[in-house]
C-alpha cells in the first residue's frame, strides 16, 4: 500500500465496509464526490478497468498518479486517498482512446492492491464526512460563497449559472468539493483537500486556497489592465506621430529633419574622435534617426551628439618649440619673474627633445597683482597655444567641475569640457584662476574633483558626468593661480608644481611702470605719447605714497587716474598739448597721500618695536607696543590677536621672567605690574608664531626703559631658552622693510639660506643681521647709554632654582623635589 505523502486527518469519519473495485490511475486530475468529469482514457490497463467496471458494478476507483510521467504506475506511485466513482457512459474513440463520464461518489482509502489480469483490483474502505453544524462552518461558508463570486468574475471559464448552482448547495461538504472541482489548482492542493475528510478542515483548507487564488488573478487582471493602456498609448502615439509624419510631408518640414541628419551624419563621419566616442555617435546618432524631431528626447540626444562633435578630440596647435623666441616673448610681457620663466623654458626644451611630454601643471602663488594671470597668457603666447582662463573663485558645486549626468533636465559638461570646446584645441593653456578661492557645501567639493584634472597620471582619461567617455587631458598645459596655499587640500598641492611669485621692489615696480604700465594706460585714454611724460621721481612718489601693495594693480590705477585728468587738459588745451607729471604735481592729480613713506617711528620709543608680517598681499610692517602699569602681574593682549601670536607673547614673558636677574630686574617685578601689548591697525586679524621676538624686545624694553632703535626691524618665533627659530616669507617681509624704510633687519640664523632669494639691490641697501638666541636680538635692538651695561655680569646673575621659592613651614622643600 502506498503511504499518502500528504498529511490526513482521520477523526469524525465513517469507516465503512471494504469492497473491491477496479483502479483507474489519473494523471494531473483529481476528481472529487459529487462531482462528474469527462476523462480520456488511453492506457491498456486503464481501459481494461473501465471494461471491468461496465461489465460490472459499473463502480470505479480513481486516485491520482504522484508523478504524472509515470505510463506504468506501480502501488507506490499512487496516492492512497481517493474517489469512488460510478461509470455513468463510455465512448470508444477512432484512434484507440476511450472517452468516459464519471461521476465521483464517495472517498475512499486504498488498503489493499490485487494484480488481475491487466489491472489492479483495490481493496477500498471508503471515507463518509459526518454531518455538522456551527457558527464557524456558517462563517466560512459565507466567506467561500463570497471568495467564489469573486473568483468567477475574473475567470471566463465559469458562468453565473455555475455560480449560481454551487450557493444553492445546502450541504457543505458537498458545496465544497463542487467548488474545489472547479478551482485550477495543482494536484497537490486539490489531493489536500480530497483528503480532508472532517468538514471544518476541508472548509478552512479550501477557503486558504481559494483566497489564494482570487489574489492571484487579481494580480493578473491588474497587469492585463496596464498592458492593455500601455498598448493603447503605443498605438494612440504611433497614429499621432504618422499624421505629424505626413503633416511635414506636406509642409517640406520633414525634407528638412532629413537634412539636418544627413549633415549630421557627415559630421560624424569626418570627426576624428577616440574609438569609445566614435562608437557613440554611431549609438546615438541611430537613435536620434528613430526618434520624432519633434519630441523632447530627440532636442537632448541631438545636443549630446552636438557637444561630442564640437570638442577638439584630436586636433591640437602646433607649438613653438624655439626656445629664444619664447624668451623673448616672455621678456616682452613681463619684467622679473625669473623663476616661472626659466621653468617654461625648461618644459619647451625638454618637450623639443623628446618630441611627447605631459602637460605641466604650474601652480603660481603670490599676492594679487603681481601678473599671476596675465603671465599664463604671455605662456601661451610664447609656446603658440591657445589660451583659456576659468575662474574658480566662489565655485561650490562638485558638478561645475565635472558636470552633471544626462538624466537632469537642462543638464550639460562640466567647466572643464565647456572651456576645452571654447579653445577648439586639445593642447592649450588653461589657467586655472583662483584656485584657493573654492569653497565646500551639500554639493560636493569641487578641490576633490581637481585632483583627477590636475593629475598627469590620471588626467588622461577624464570622465565627465555628462559625456559619460574618457577624454585625454594629458596634452593640455594647466597653470593655477593662487594667493595662498592654506586655503588649498594638501592632496591638490601635491598634484601641482608650486612657484612663488613674490612681491616687486620699488625700482622693479619703477621699471614695469615705465616699460608696461605707462603705455598701456596713454593707449586706453585716448592719449598721444607726446601727450603726456612722467618723469621718474613722480612715479616713485605715487609707489611710496599712493600705494602700499606687493604687486602693481593700484600703481596702474593710479597712472590711469592721472591720464583721463591730463586727457581732459588736452582736450581743452589742443591735442598737440605736452604735460609733464613731476612728483611735485603728483598731489595736485591724486590728492592727499594717502599713506606715509617710511612708517618706521620719527624717534626712538621705549616699548614700540618695529615687526615684520607676511599676508596674502606681500609684507609688511607691524608695530609692537608694550607699557608697564601697577597691577597685580596680568599679562593683557590687545589687537585682535590669533591663539598662536597670544601663546607667542605668554612665551616671550615666560622667557623675561626666567631671565629676570640677567636683565637686572628683580625677580618678582611681574608681582606688582600690569604688562599690556598691543599691535595697532585693530580691525585687523593678526596671528603667526614670528612676532615673537618682536613681542619679547617690547616687554625688556618696557622693562629696561632702555628705547628700541627705530631703524631695526626684525622677525623671528621665540622659545622659552631664547632660541630664535626660522620663519617664512623672508623675501616678503625684507621687501617690505625696504618700502618702510628700514635699514636693518634681524633674522633667524636657520634663514640664511633663503638670503639668496632677495634682489642684490635690496640687500644693498638693507643689512641683514643674524640672530641665533633673544640675547643677540636684545644687544642689536636696544640703545643702552653710554656707560651702563644691559645684561649683569655673570657671577651676580646666580641661577633660578627651587629653592628660591619661598617655603612654606608645613612643606619640607623635599616634598616640591619628589612632585
Amino acid at each position: 500500500m502506498m503511504l499518502n505523502p500528504l498529511k490526513m486527518d482521520l477523526r469524525d469519519m465513517d469507516y465503512g465496509e471494504r469492497r473491491y473495485y477496479p483502479l483507474l490511475p489519473l494523471r494531473d486530475v483529481v476528481v472529487f464526490p459529487n462531482v462528474v468529469v469527462p476523462l480520456f482514457v488511453g492506457r491498456d490497463k486503464s481501459i481494461k478497468a473501465l471494461e471491468y467496471a461496465l461489465s460490472h458494478e459499473k463502480r470505479v476507483f480513481m486516485s491520482a498518479q504522484t508523478d504524472a510521467k509515470v505510463d506504468n504506475p506501480s502501488p507506490k506511485d499512487i496516492f492512497a486517498f481517493g474517489t469512488v466513482g460510478a461509470v455513468l457512459q463510455l465512448l470508444k474513440l477512432p484512434d484507440g482512446t476511450v472517452k468516459a463520464l464519471i461521476e465521483g461518489k464517495e472517498r475512499g482509502v486504498i488498503e489493499n492492491f490485487v494484480d488481475k489480469q491487466g489491472f489492479f483490483m483495490v481493496e477500498i474502505s471508503e471515507r463518509a464526512t459526518r454531518p455538522a453544524a456551527s457558527p464557524e462552518i456558517e462563517a466560512l461558508v459565507r466567506s467561500i460563497h463570497d471568495s467564489f463570486e469573486e473568483y468567477a468574475k475574473y475567470n471566463n471559464k465559469i458562468g453565473k449559472e455555475i455560480v449560481s448552482a454551487v450557493i444553492s448547495i445546502e450541504d457543505p461538504g458537498r458545496m465544497a468539493d463542487t467548488i474545489a472541482g472547479h478551482l485550477a489548482l495543482k494536484v497537490s492542493d486539490k489531493q489536500e483537500i480530497l483528503e480532508a475528510v472532517e468538514l471544518t478542515q476541508r472548509l478552512n483548507k479550501l477557503f486558504e486556497k481559494l483566497g489564494g487564488e482570487v489574489d492571484i488573478l487579481r494580480l493578473e487582471h491588474r497587469l492585463r489592465s496596464r498592458v492593455k493602456k500601455q498598448m493603447e498609448k503605443t498605438q494612440k502615439d504611433y497614429y499621432l506621430n504618422e499624421q505629424i509624419r505626413a503633416i511635414q510631408k506636406e509642409m517640406g518640414t520633414k525634407d528638412d529633419f532629413k537634412a539636418e541628419l544627413d549633415e549630421l551624419e557627415k559630421k560624424i563621419k569626418s570627426k576624428k574622435v577616440s574609438k569609445e566616442a566614435h562608437l557613440r555617435l554611431k549609438q546615438e546618432f541611430k537613435k536620434l534617426k528613430m526618434m520624432s524631431p519633434m519630441s523632447a528626447e530627440a532636442a537632448v540626444v541631438r545636443n549630446y551628439i552636438d557637444w561630442i562633435i564640437d570638442l577638439p578630440w584630436l586636433d591640437k596647435t602646433r607649438s613653438r618649440l624655439q626656445i629664444e623666441e619664447a624668451e623673448t616673448i616672455l621678456d616682452e610681457d613681463h619684467y622679473g619673474l625669473e623663476k616661472p620663466k626659466e621653468r617654461i623654458v625648461e618644459y619647451l626644451a625638454v618637450q623639443r627633445l623628446t618630441q611627447k611630454i605631459k602637460g605641466p601643471i604650474l601652480c603660481l602663488v603670490g599676492p594679487p597683482g603681481v601678473g599671476k594671470t596675465s603671465l599664463a597668457k604671455s605662456v601661451a603666447r610664447a609656446t603658440g597655444r591657445n589660451f583659456i582662463r576659468l575662474s574658480l573663485g566662489g565655485v561650490r558645486d562638485e558638478a561645475e567641475i565635472r558636470g552633471h549626468r544626462r538624466t537632469y533636465i537642462g543638464a550639460m559638461p562640466g567647466k572643464i569640457i565647456q572651456f576645452l570646446k571654447k579653445a577648439k584645441s586639445n593642447n592649450p593653456v588653461f589657467c586655472l584662476d583662483e584656485v584657493d578661492k573654492m569653497s565646500t557645501d551639500f554639493r560636493g567639493d569641487p578641490s576633490a574633483a581637481l585632483l583627477e584634472v590636475l593629475d598627469p597620471e590620471q588626467n588622461v582619461a577624464f570622465n565627465d558626468h555628462y559625456l559619460d567617455l574618457d577624454y585625454d587631458l594629458s596634452d593640455v598645459f594647466f597653470i593655477t593661480t593662487a594667493n595662498n596655499l592654506h586655503n588649498i587640500p594638501i592632496p591638490l598641492q601635491d598634484r601641482m608644481e608650486i612657484i612663488r611669485l613674490p612681491g616687486y621692489t620699488e625700482l622693479e615696480k619703477l621699471s614695469i611702470a615705465k616699460q608696461f604700465l605707462v603705455k598701456k594706460q596713454i593707449g586706453q585714454n585716448g592719449l598721444k605719447p607726446e601727450n603726456i611724460v612722467f618723469t621718474d621721481s613722480a612715479i616713485l612718489q605715487i609707489i611710496r605714497t599712493y600705494t602700499s601693495e606687493a604687486g602693481v594693480r593700484n600703481l596702474e590705477r593710479e597712472i590711469s587716474s592721472i591720464c583721463r585728468k591730463v586727457a581732459k587738459e588736452v582736450v581743452r588745451g589742443g591735442e598737440d598739448a605736452t604735460i609733464s607729471v613731476k612728483a611735485q604735481s603728483i598731489q595736485k592729480y591724486l590728492g592727499v597721500p594717502k599713506y606715509r613713506y617710511g612708517r618706521t617711528e620719527e624717534k626712538n620709543c621705549v616699548g614700540v618695536t618695529t615687526g615684520l608680517a607676511w599676508t596674502d598681499v606681500g609684507g609688511e610692517i607691524l608695530q609692537t607696543e608694550a607699557t608697564i602699569m601697577p597691577g597685580k602681574g596680568n599679562l593683557v593682549l590687545t589687537g585682535k590677536l590669533g591663539e598662536v601670536m597670544q601663546e607667542s607673547a605668554q612665551a616671550a614673558l615666560s622667557y623675561v621672567r626666567s631671565r629676570a636677574r640677567n636683565l637686572k630686574l628683580p625677580d618678582n617685578f611681574y608681582e606688582k605690574v600690569d604688562i599690556h601689548i598691543h599691535v595697532p591697525e585693530g580691525a585687523t586679524p593678526k596671528d603667526g608664531p614670528s612676532a615673537g621676538i618682536t613681542i619679547a624686545t617690547s616687554i625688556v624694553s618696557a622693562l629696561t626703559r632702555y628705547p628700541v632703535d627705530r631703524d631695526i626691524a626684525m622677525t623671528g618665533e621665540i622659545t622659552l631658552r631664547g632660541r630664535v627659530l626660522p620663519i617664512g616669507g623672508l623675501k616678503e617681509k625684507i621687501l617690505a622693510a625696504h618700502r618702510g624704510g628700514v635699514t636693518k633687519v634681524l633674522i633667524p640664523i636657520e634663514n640664511k639660506k633663503d638670503i639668496v632669494e632677495i634682489p642684490k639691490k635690496i640687500l644693498k641697501k638693507v643689512e641683514l643681521v643674524l640672530v641665533e638666541n633673544m640675547d643677540d636680538v636684545l644687544r642689536e635692538a636696544l640703545i643702552v647709554e653710554e656707560g651702563k651695561e644691559l645684561f649683569a655680569p655673570e657671577e651676580e646673575c646666580k641661577p633660578f632654582c627651587f629653592t628660591d621659592i619661598p617655603q612654606m613651614e608645613e612643606s619640607p622643600p623635599t616634598s616640591i623635589m619628589a612632585h
